[in-house]
């Protein structure tokens, strides 16, 4: 076993969720050589075809890679070690939210203007996940039209995409959204908030709200304020200056100022941390892929390596 590859105790947690074949297609490589091979990429930022030869043809590992990040099955293991880590009792459920800015590589340009083929291809259609349990709903990858729906933009940094996330309360990832580095933090808080989906061991639906959420004043406005109370959740925000002062300016008609808790809100550091230990992953801390689905799945694949080694 080599640096960064699976222990036996990790690849006995994931392999009960890979899809499996029904050999009408031929003969897949051993997923666990590929994924070590992919968390070897992730880890070190290597391209593609300086992979080492003890984890196969590279382009076989590209092409998992790629595949797993269009369907879903990235997102599907993800959500699983989430389970097993939650029917243990081992998630804090008090989150937080934040966004990083993720420099992107020169070789992240140019990706092709139309939209990719069609998530199913050759042999595909014959490999269903197995379990009651998956969650990760199968779709076209998106993608196609230029930069910005790949998820490149300009922002101060130059060119640049963002990764949007929360975290428990142990820093470990629970949901990523990947956009443009120029969209505003406040904007992917929904769809943030939406991925969260950890299955049940057993009967019942995915876990979707958490206890309490702490984030900074980037997502302090009323729309989003609005939709936590509407979802029952506890949430700690500082005010914006400028909003402080436009309430006062309105006297008794500004109502009363958002509850803040400023002790729950020293914890939102946990989603800071879990940042930097995504950051550790090179082909995370610079984006190498031109796709925006990929670059998701290379952030997923860095989360499930973080889930099975905390």
């Amino acid at each position: 076993m080599g640096r960064g590859d699976l222990t036996d105790a990790e690849w006995e947690r994931l392999r009960p969720f890979l899809p499996v074949s029904n050999g009408r297609c031929g003969r897949w490589r051993d997923h666990r050589q590929v994924i070590d091979g992919i968390l070897h990429r992730v880890r070190t930022g290597v391209q593609w075809r300086d992979l080492p030869k003890r984890f196969g043809p590279w382009k076989t590992v590209y092409e998992r890679h790629r595949l797993w990040s269009a369907d879903g099955t990235g997102e599907r293991l993800l959500q699983q070690v989430q389970a097993a880590a939650d029917s243990a009792g081992e998630i804090d459920w008090d989150i937080s939210v934040d966004s990083t800015i993720i420099r992107a590589h020169q070789h992240a340009a140019g990706a092709r203007t139309d939209p990719p083929p069609a998530r199913r291809s050759k042999g595909v259609e014959e490999m269903e996940p197995p379990g009651r349990d998956a969650v990760a709903e199968s779709r076209r990858p998106p993608g196609g039209g230029g930069a910005g729906c790949e998820g490149l933009g300009r922002s101060r940094g130059g060119f640049t995409s963002k990764l949007h996330l929360s975290a428990d309360g142990r820093c470990r990832p629970l949901s990523l959204v990947v956009t443009p580095g120029q969209r505003a933090d406040c904007t992917q808080f929904k769809p943030v908030l939406e991925k969260i989906r950890v299955p049940r061991r057993g009967l019942g639906r995915p876990r979707k709200k958490p206890d309490s959420l702490a984030a900074d004043r980037a997502y302090s406005n009323g729309p989003i304020r609005e939709y936590l109370r509407r979802r029952g959740i506890r949430h700690t925000i500082p005010e914006k200056t400028d909003s402080q002062a436009a309430r006062l300016r309105k006297g008794a008609r500004g109502g009363r100022p958002p509850g803040f808790d400023e002790d729950r809100y020293k914890k939102r550091n946990t989603v800071e941390r879990a940042i930097n230990r995504l950051k550790q992953s090179r082909a995370v801390a610079t984006r190498y892929d031109k796709r925006g689905y990929v670059f998701l799945g290379t952030a997923t694949a860095a989360a499930v390596a973080i889930w099975l080694r905390t």
